[in-house]
């Protein structure tokens, strides 16, 4: 059985002290949500990794938001996976998130070559695909993911695979406040584990976590969790605050 894996991406969000208060703030609820087979995690900024690390309490996922692919060299203002392999506790990375992709020109093919990366070092990909709005209602959705997919994990082994967490996330529903209903999450997430199935069997189709993220909130994400194909979220605004991360959690109980 799959558990439902929750994780905090704080973008850029969040100083020091900040971070350090807010996970002052959820340690108990860690180790309440460990005892309902829930694993919680946060992705902070790379300033606060250091600080997060030192203080998380057993068991709570510790995430990167981005890596580069090259070991070393001239990338100003990039940082390196044997630099995060530095961060006690860091294990996890999000590659290709939508404004990774819409902002910086993030494409598949680099996602995949970060994710061949990660391999060698160990560290679990949480990758995110997902459609436009103009996709959207092109009726495209199958199509791009399909795609995000396969040339996403191109020449990863199926144990790497059966390991990671593909978080949809339609591009469209993204801090505008809108949401994917449960059943549309719900397909999508169906989908891509078929397509993992047809590239790597269903016995790796049924061990990756896949996770959905878009304007997920405590008074929704109970229905998105109850869906069959959807083992967890990939929360933004809702993770800022302790006080709400708690409340979105706690729903599932």
């Amino acid at each position: 059985m799959r558990k439902k894996v929750i994780v905090g991406n704080w973008k850029m969000n969040h100083c020091r002290n900040e971070a350090s208060e807010f996970v002052s703030g959820i340690k108990d609820e860690v180790k309440i949500a460990k005892s309902h087979n829930i694993l919680i995690g946060i992705a902070p900024t790379y300033m606060s990794l250091d600080v997060v690390s030192k203080k998380k309490p057993a068991g709570l996922i510790l995430s990167a938001q981005n890596v580069n692919e090259h070991a070393s060299g001239a990338y100003t203002g990039e940082v390196s996976i044997s630099m995060l392999s530095e961060v006690k506790g860091l294990t996890h990375i999000i590659i290709g998130h939508s404004e990774r992709r819409q902002y910086y020109g993030e494409t598949n093919e680099r996602c995949n070559a970060k994710m061949l990366a990660m391999q060698e070092a160990n560290l679990t990909p949480i990758y995110c695909v997902g459609e436009t709005l103009e996709q959207f209602e092109a009726n495209l959705t199958k199509k791009v993911i399909k795609e995000q997919v396969v040339t996403g994990l191109a020449n990863l082994s199926a144990e790497f695979v059966s390991k990671m967490i593909i978080a949809y996330e339609p591009v469209w529903s993204i801090g505008t406040g809108k949401n994917a209903s449960k059943e549309i999450a719900q397909d999508i997430c169906c989908f891509i584990r078929k397509e993992i199935s047809k590239l790597y069997g269903k016995r790796v189709a049924n061990k990756v976590i896949i996770q959905y993220g878009g304007s997920v909130k405590p008074n929704n994400v109970k229905d998105y969790l109850t869906q069959p194909d959807i083992d967890g979220a990939l929360v933004g605004g809702a993770s800022l605050k302790a006080s709400t991360f708690i409340e979105l959690i706690s729903n599932l109980y």
